[in-house]
């Protein structure tokens, strides 16, 4: 199983529906919560190339995007496969 990161904050629909759907899959994932953690935000942008929107997904080394990616992914089929590596 890839590792899962998401950045995130706490007001954030859209980070709470991506969170549900990787735990409704039971995928351990760690969140950075870029509103406690502010420092965190520069490293997210970074890692996304400059999107500065939550959340930002990771699943191993690839950036997956937002939650209308992620559960793109899911819809067609190909979230399990990138999950597993």
């Amino acid at each position: 199983m890839q590792s899962v990161e998401i950045y995130t904050s706490p007001l954030c629909g859209f980070c709470h529906a991506a969170k549900r759907l990787l735990s409704k899959k039971d995928v351990a994932f760690t969140e950075h919560d870029v509103w406690a953690d502010p420092g965190r935000k520069p490293e997210m942008m970074q890692r996304a190339h400059g999107k500065h929107t939550v959340p930002q997904i990771f699943i191993g080394d690839t950036h997956v995007g937002g939650c209308d990616e992620l559960y793109a992914l899911e819809r067609a089929g190909k979230l399990d496969a990138l999950l597993e590596g």
